[in-house]
C-alpha cells in the first residue's frame, strides 16, 4: 500500500552556476592585482642581484604547475577550495592541519606586508621630513595608522565589491599602459648598449649567480598570490571540470607576462639595484622615464591599491580565523564568536589588527639595527607559508591523479611532482632567518595540535574537514 509521506520537502538551495571561463580568469586577475610585481620590485632585485624578470619566470614555473594541481583538485573535491581542505582528504587530517596552520601564516603576513609598504610609499611624498630620527617616527606613525584603519574599516564590515575590485583592475591596467608608453617612449632615445644589453635583465655575468636568482624567484613568487582563490568558484562556475583548470592555470599565465613585461622594461632603465627607496623603487624607475608626473601617478595607484589589498586581506584572516573557531580547531568561545549587531567575527579582526601593528613595528625596528629590509623579509615570511601549501597541494594531486586513480597517465605524475619539487626548491632559498622563523611557527602549530588531541590520539579538525571529509 502506499503510504503518506508527507509534502514533498524542497530542494535544498544550490550556488548558481553563472561563471563562464571569461568570468574565472577576471576574477583571477583582480585577485592577484595586475600591477603585482610593482611594490616588491626592489626587494626582488636587491634579493636577485638584479634578475628580476628570471626570478619572475622561474616562479610562473612553480605557479603553473601548482595551478594545474590546484584545478585538479578543485574537479576532485569541488566543495573544499582549499590546500588544508585537499591535503586533510587526500593525505592526512594531522598533515592538512600543519598546512592550514601554514596559511594562518600566510593570511596574517598580508596585511603586514601590506602596511609597511603603504607607509613607506606615502613617506615618498614628504621628502621635507629628511632627518633619519624624523623619518623613522614618521613612517612608524603610519604604520599604525594603516593598521588602525585596515581594522576600523573590517569592524565596520565595509567590503570592497566586485564592481570596485574591477575599477581598480581597470585603474592599474591604465597604469601599465602608461609606464609601458613611458618606457619604450625612453628606451627609443637611450637605448641598451646592444644584444648583450637587451639581454642583461635575464642574464648578466657580472652578477649571476643561482643562489642569489633562487632567493630573488622565492621573492618573485608573492606576484602570483591569490590564484588558487579561482579554485573556490567551482560552484559557481559553468563546467567546472574543465573551466576551473584552465582559468586558474590562465590567470598564472598571464600575470606571469605582464609581471616580465613591466620588470623587464625596468630594468633596461634602471640596471642593477641601487634604489633610493628599496621599497618604492618601481616609482622611481617610473620618474627616471617620464619624470615627476608618473612618479607620483605610479605612486598613487599602488597605494590605493595596497589599502583594498591590504584591508581585504585583514578580513580574509579575520574570516579564517572565524571558521576554524567555528570548527573548534582553535578555542571557539573566542574566535567562533560573531558580533550580534555588525554579524562581523570582531573580536579576529581586532585581534589581527593588533598583531599587524606590533609585528609591522617589530620589523622595521630590525631594519634599523639589522639593516634588514622590513618589507622584504615580511614578503618571504609570507611565501614561507604559501610555499608550503602548494607543496601539500601538489601532493595531493600525485596521490589522487596517479598513485590511487585507475588511470595513471604519465602527465598526472610529471606535473604535480614538477610542481612539487620547484616549490620545495624556492621554499628551501627563502633564506635562514626566514626558515627559522616559519617553522617556529610551524613548532607552535605542533604543540598545539598535540595540546588540543592528547599528543594526536584523538582526531584532528580543521577549517573546512571533519571526521567523514578526512576518510
Amino acid at each position: 500500500m502506499p503510504t503518506d509521506s508527507g509534502p514533498a520537502q524542497p530542494a535544498p538551495a544550490q550556488l548558481k552556476r553563472v561563471l563562464g571561463l571569461s568570468a574565472l580568469i577576471i576574477y583571477g586577475i583582480v585577485l592577484i592585482q595586475p600591477t603585482a610585481p610593482m611594490p616588491l620590485y626592489g626587494a626582488a632585485a636587491v634579493a636577485g642581484n638584479g634578475h628580476v624578470v628570471t626570478a619572475i619566470l622561474i616562479g610562473m614555473v612553480a605557479m603553473l604547475f601548482t595551478a594545474i594541481s590546484y584545478g585538479k583538485m578543485a574537479n576532485a573535491y569541488p566543495n573544499a577550495g582549499s590546500a588544508y581542505a585537499y591535503v586533510s582528504r587526500e593525505i592526512h587530517p594531522a598533515l592538512g592541519y600543519f598546512v592550514g596552520w601554514s596559511i594562518i601564516f600566510d593570511y596574517v603576513m598580508n596585511p603586514i606586508i601590506c602596511v609597511i609598504w603603504i607607509a613607506g610609499a606615502v613617506m615618498a611624498f614628504l621628502p621635507q621630513f629628511s632627518s633619519h630620527a624624523e623619518g623613522v617616527a614618521l613612517n612608524c606613525f603610519f604604520i599604525a595608522l594603516f593598521a588602525v584603519l585596515f581594522t576600523v574599516m573590517n569592524l565596520r564590515g565595509i567590503e570592497a565589491s566586485a564592481r570596485t575590485n574591477g575599477l581598480i583592475t581597470v585603474g592599474l591596467c591604465v597604469i601599465i599602459v602608461l609606464f609601458v608608453g613611458a618606457a619604450i617612449h625612453y628606451l627609443f632615445f637611450h637605448p641598451p648598449p646592444g644584444i648583450a644589453g637587451l639581454t642583461q635583465p635575464f642574464y648578466d655575468p657580472k652578477t649571476f649567480s643561482f643562489s642569489s636568482v633562487s632567493n630573488g624567484a622565492a621573492l618573485a613568487v608573492l606576484t602570483y598570490i591569490g590564484f588558487d582563490g579561482v579554485s573556490t568558484l567551482s560552484e559557481e562556475a559553468h563546467n567546472p571540470r574543465r573551466n576551473i583548470l584552465l582559468a586558474t592555470v590562465l590567470v598564472c599565465l598571464i600575470t606571469g607576462v605582464l609581471a616580465s613585461v613591466q620588470v623587464y622594461l625596468a630594468q633596461l632603465i634602471w640596471p642593477g639595484a641601487d634604489f633610493p627607496d628599496q621599497d618604492n623603487a618601481f616609482a622611481y624607475v617610473a620618474k627616471k622615464a617620464a619624470g615627476p608626473w608618473l612618479f607620483t601617478t605610479i605612486n598613487a595607484a599602488l597605494i590605493i591599491a595596497t589599502i583594498g589589498s591590504g584591508s581585504g586581506a585583514h578580513l580574509g584572516a579575520g574570516r579564517l580565523l572565524y571558521s576554524m573557531g567555528r570548527d573548534n580547531a582553535i578555542p571557539r568561545k573566542f574566535f567562533g564568536a560573531i558580533n550580534p549587531r555588525t554579524r562581523i567575527p570582531s573580536n579576529n579582526i581586532i585581534l589581527i589588527g593588533v598583531i599587524t601593528l606590533v609585528v609591522a613595528l617589530i620589523l622595521k625596528a630590525i631594519q634599523e639595527i639589522k639593516h634588514v629590509d622590513a618589507y622584504g623579509f615580511g614578503c618571504v615570511l609570507l611565501n614561507f607559508g604559501a610555499l608550503f601549501a602548494f607543496m601539500g597541494v601538489n601532493a595531493s594531486a600525485f596521490l589522487h591523479y596517479f598513485l590511487r586513480s585507475e588511470e595513471k597517465t604519465f602527465w598526472h605524475c610529471v606535473s604535480p611532482l614538477a610542481g612539487f619539487a620547484v616549490c620545495a626548491y624556492l621554499w628551501s632559498s627563502l633564506g635562514k632567518w626566514a626558515v627559522i622563523v616559519g617553522f617556529c611557527w610551524l613548532a607552535t602549530g605542533i604543540a598545539y595540535g598535540a595540546w588540543r588531541t592528547s599528543f594526536f590520539q584523538k582526531p584532528i579538525q580543521f577549517a573546512g574537514t571533519t571526521g567523514e571529509d578526512a576518510k
